[in-house]
């Protein structure tokens, strides 16, 4: 009687084992990578709209490389201009970190791409992405610091590095010298901005060689550029407008 109930919990501890392992296969998930094509496997594609039976989904990005996480138990499908491919069984696929594919689209029917000029926001935001070390840059200075236990205990200390960026006068003096240029640059862009050709032109009526002295005479400082509203800096366009057609062109009267 014993043995029987011995071997009976034998095959549910092998029931319950094996359960396990299918339920683990059935829930586990898997990474597939992989580019897609267009017709002439030699454009990628960007904006395809990669899914799966499950319902998790992305989209190629500009190089046409996608990266999607399913179930065993999926397949994938691929969608381009609301035509979508037939599904492909994750089961059956060789290479999942590899799994490309070329779309029957042809290049001379690709969406059109319109590309605009950045902002001046954006310009600002990418160079200061390229000269953060400049912009971050502060004149160094001696500063104290905790020393760790193996230095003589917890205590105050000089700050070594600091220390070093102080006597490295000829470096930190180009460094400030750098900084204050990239942030003049930015200034002048926002001014320009603000002060354009096309803006001045539009509410002077100036042209040529008139407009290019009226702008160089009455270029606006940074600072009244930011302070100004719309209307304060149109007026005074106007204003220096009027001086300077009484001094440069008094034949228009």
């Amino acid at each position: 009687m014993f043995k029987l109930v011995k071997s009976r919990r034998g095959i549910l501890g092998v029931f319950l084992v094996v359960g396990f392992l299918v339920g683990q296969e059935a829930f586990s998930q898997i990474k597939i990578r992989g580019t897609v094509f267009d017709i002439s496997k030699q454009r990628p594609l960007e904006g395809v709209s990669v899914m799966s039976t499950s319902g998790s989904g992305t989209v190629t990005d500009v190089l046409g490389n996608y990266v999607i996480k399913v179930g065993m138990e999926d397949s994938i499908y691929f969608s381009y201009l609301e035509k979508p491919t037939s599904k492909f069984p994750v089961r059956q696929m060789i290479a999942t970190n590899n799994f490309d594919i070329s779309l029957h689209v042809a290049s001379n029917i690709l969406p059109e791409i319109f590309v605009k000029p950045r902002s001046y926001k954006e310009d600002s935001i990418q160079n200061r992405l390229d000269y953060a070390k400049a912009f971050d840059f502060r004149r160094p200075g001696v500063s104290t610091s905790m020393l760790p236990p193996g230095a003589g205990g917890p205590g105050v200390g000089v700050d070594l590095a600091e220390l070093v960026n102080v006597f490295r006068f000829r470096r930190n003096k180009n460094m400030l010298a750098f900084q204050e240029r990239v942030e003049q640059q930015e200034k002048d862009k926002y001014v320009d901005r603000r002060f354009s050709k096309g803006i001045v032109k539009k509410v002077t009526g100036l042209d040529g060689d008139d407009l290019t002295m009226f702008m160089k005479m009455y270029r606006p400082t940074y600072e009244f550029t930011t302070a100004a509203n719309d209307y304060e800096f149109f007026e005074s366009i106007k204003q220096n407008s009027a001086k300077f057609r009484a001094v440069f062109l008094p034949s228009e009267k």
